[in-house]
Formats: structure tokens, sequence, C-alpha cells
């Protein structure tokens, strides 16, 4: 995010005066240091200058289009800025915006204040104004409310700019898929024109051979100096360790992962997507290095899904700095005791992040019943527990649609000690039956993304500013009224 700025643009109009808008200026430029300041927006806020023409307002806007740099505007109205002067700068705008509805002062003078002091502060109407027009413009927005050195405002606003920074990074970005998807199955699949066009990534396919023939060409020293990595790193089982009896698969894993970091740096991919369905040259089904990659926000989807591999990258630098992590993830098998609350058993063959992990992750090596290839090695590990979230990204054929479910992670009752991958689990919002029926009502998928550092407003927002559905399953989900949704928003969405 070091590069990526976001401006803060202040509406007013001549009829003020020089002076006030002078005080304007001033005023603007003090908020925009406080936003920037604040600890709870990642990116760095720069004021721009007060807007008071239509010419000026459409020359920064397309100034703010071909700036590589700039992932958004906040925009403020310190004063009454007649909405038409915006119009052709914000018709058509493409990056994202947020509204801020605030004032410089945060008291009023009860003793001295006079109609000068109302002139300079008016965004009361001055932003109602705004946002008349931004309506009927049909602008994706996020309106944030409240004192621009409130905490919660902060917050608020930090949260939009992760979306923003993460839509930034999604824009020409390239996601290379090894082999196809898994073989006839339909939620992996989906039109990559559409995707491209919809979210402004794009994503195409590259033969395992290209993989194979990158790693006939590491080194040996590579792979000594990365196992070498590996065993300062994790709980690495004995028979890995160097001498030990399976410590060539450790090695073909090293292997692997150099190969692959390798074709994705040069190639200037941000995700990838593999399948156990075309391993052909490959020792092993990559474990370890898809984790690590992952871990260095990298966005990965088994099995072809590549609407996934895209998601995660998203989900990656949304949350970067944040505490807790962010994986890839699958809903693979349930705990239902009579009388008790049902368990979501989460994992994948080997392919979880370690940014989830509770603890310092075991490298081990195990049989893997699918793939036809030599054991391959893995992180294994549990996660940690607290709120997360589930987030599916699907293709409906016309459109798409973003499926949010709110959990709670748990710890294991009992210990897993023949379960060789990592896992996570947990308990759905607001119960079992609710939160799975509305999920598969919803048509989410069994792959998702699974966060414990990002929230429900986050994915509102990148839904927001794709113009896509995003469906919340929370704890305030009725299962009537939500598949009353499913059928509005099938006419509301429906280009």
């Amino acid at each position: 995010m070091d590069a990526v700025t976001l401006w803060f643009v202040t509406g007013s109009q001549h009829l003020y005066g020089p002076e006030t808008l002078r005080q304007v200026a001033d005023h603007a430029g003090q908020v925009a240091k406080g936003l920037d300041a604040s600890p709870e927006i990642p990116v760095k806020v720069i004021a721009k200058p007060v807007m008071t023409d239509p010419a000026a307002i459409r020359h920064l806007c397309r100034e703010a289009e071909a700036d590589p740099n700039c992932a958004g505007l906040i925009l403020w109205m310190h004063t009454f800025s007649p909405a038409k002067m915006w119009i052709g700068g914000l018709h058509g705008f493409r990056k994202p915006l947020a509204h801020l509805h605030t004032q410089f002062h945060r008291e009023l003078p009860w003793s001295s204040i006079d109609m000068n002091f109302m002139n300079l502060h008016q965004a009361a109407h001055g932003d109602r104004e705004a946002g008349h027009l931004h309506t009927r413009l049909g602008l994706a927005r996020e309106v944030v409310v409240g004192h621009w050195s409130d905490a919660r405002v902060q917050g608020q606003l930090g949260d939009w700019a992760r979306a923003a920074t993460a839509w930034h990074d999604w824009q020409g970005a390239r996601f290379a898929r090894f082999g196809d998807n898994m073989r006839e199955v339909s939620v992996t699949d989906g039109d990559k024109v559409s995707a491209e066009t919809t979210f402004g990534f794009s994503v195409n396919g590259y033969g395992v051979g290209d993989l194979v023939a990158r790693m006939n060409d590491v080194t040996d020293a590579e792979v000594d100096q990365l196992c070498a990595v590996y065993e300062a790193t994790y709980a690495v089982t004995a028979s890995l360790r160097r001498g030990g009896a399976q410590h060539a698969s450790l090695r073909e894993g090293a292997r692997i992962e150099l190969a692959l970091r390798g074709f994705l740096v040069e190639g200037g991919f941000r995700g990838f997507t593999t399948t156990f369905e075309d391993l052909h040259g490959l020792p092993q089904l990559p474990g370890l290095a898809v984790q690590r990659l992952m871990a260095d926000g990298y966005g990965f989807g088994a099995e072809g899904d590549w609407k996934m591999a895209a998601l995660l990258r998203w989900s990656k630098v949304a949350a970067k700095g944040l505490p807790g992590g962010t994986s890839f993830m699958e809903d693979y098998t349930y705990h239902l005791p009579e009388g008790e609350t049902a368990q979501v058993l989460g994992a994948h063959m080997l392919e979880i992040c370690p940014s989830i992990a509770d603890g310092q992750p075991r490298l081990e090596v195990h049989p893997l019943g699918i793939g036809g290839k030599a054991d391959p090695v893995r992180l294994v590990f549990d996660a940690g527990t607290g709120p997360a979230i589930n987030v599916s990204l699907v293709d409906l054929g016309h459109r798409f649609r973003l499926i949010v479910s709110e959990v709670d992670a748990v710890r294991p009752a009992q210990p897993l000690p023949n379960l060789p991958v990592a896992r996570a689990l947990w308990t759905v919002r607001p119960n079992f039956e609710t939160g799975v029926a509305a999920w598969i009502y919803a048509g989410g998928a069994h792959h998702t993304v699974y966060s414990t550092q990002l929230t429900t407003r986050h994915f509102r927002d990148l839904a927001e500013v794709a113009g896509i559905e995003c469906l919340v399953i929370d704890a305030d989900t009725r299962l009537n009224q939500f598949r009353d949704a499913l059928r509005w928003n099938e006419a509301a969405y429906r280009r």
C-alpha cells in the first residue's frame, strides 16, 4: 500500500469570496492531515485544491482516473457547492468514492456564532446537495457520517480505504491457471471475460510443463538454502530434516516452491490456481509452496478456482497490517451432536494459509489419496479462535454474487492426531440450520476466503464498487426474509 494514495477533495463555490475560500482550504488541509495521520487509514491521504467550478472538477476527476497511484476520492462539501458543477467530473467516474459528511468544528460557539460562521460551515446542507446528485447519477460510494477526528469515523474510512486499495490492486492484475478447473465441477468454472469487464483482472491458462521446466533450472544450492529456511521457521518432523529418510520429499517441495515463485514473479502474477487432475511432470501436488505463497500475499484457488484466487488476493491486500489471518478455505465436514451446537470443520487437501495458524505450524509429509503422485509435504496446524467470516464469489451466468457468512471459530473439543492437514473449526451464525440453508439457497461455493482480519463491511464496500450483489448471513438472518431478498435482488441486479 506504500505507493497508493487517496485524494481528499473539498467542494465550495466562489459566492463566498476569497477569504472564506482561504479558510475552507486551510480547514480541508487540516482534515486531510488528520486522516493521513490516523492509524486506522492504511494509505496516504493527500489534500487537493478546493473545487469551485465545473472545469476544475472535471479536470481533477480525469486526473484522478489517469493517476496510477490514486485509489479513490474522499469528497467533502465544506460549504454549499452546487452539485450540477460536479456532473461533468463524476458522471462515469470509475474509481472508488467515499463521501465524508463532517464539519471542521466539533461544537457550536454558542456565544459568538454569527452569519459569517454559518456561511463558512455549511456541510450540513452542502453534503445533502452532493448526496442528491450522487444518488441521481447512480454513483457507488461509501457515506461516512460524523466528526472527522472520531476514531469511529476514521475506522469506517479505513475499512473503505482498504477495500479501495485492494480494488486498485485488481485493476490490470494477472492470475495464472496451471491446468483447467476440476473436471465436471460447476462452481469453480465461470466467465473470465465477464470477470475482467466487471472486476478489472485477467485470468489465463499456462501449461504445467512450463512449471516443470522451471523446476529443472532450480539449483541444489537454492534448494539447500530454502530447506534451511523451512527448518528455522517451522516445527519440521525428524524424517524431513537433513539426513532424514524423507528429506528428499522436502527438497522436492522446495524445488516446486522456487519454480512456482519464480514463474509468478517473472510474469507479474498476483495469484494462481492448480488442480490435482493436471500434475504431469510434477513429483508431488504443490502443498507447502501454495501455503507459503499465500502467506506472502498471493491469491490461490484449488482445482482451478480462479474466482477464489482473485478474491483471496483482494482480501490479502485489504487485510495488510491487520491482526489475524486470511486463507483459502473449504467447508469439509460437520460435527452434528444431538442437543449441542453444530460445528463445521474447514480444511483442504493441503492448501490452507499459515497466517491463520494458532502457534507454530508443523512441517510434515503424509500420503494423499488423490493425484497419483508422491506423498506431498505440507504445513499442519489448528487455526485460531474468535470471530471470522467465510466469503464466496460466484458466477450466476448473467452476473456475479458475493456471499458473506459470519462465523465464530472455536477449538476442537478433542485432539485430531490422524488428520494430517491444516484446519479450522467454526460455528455458523445465526445457527447451523439457518446459516447453511441460506448459503445453499444463495448458491454459495464450497470454496471460500476465510478471514479473521476482515469484516462484512470490507466486502460490502467491494460489492458496492464493483456494482454486484452482496448477501450477508449473520446473527440477524431470517431464512424466509433471506429467500425473499434473493428474489428481489434477481430483479434489481439483472442487467
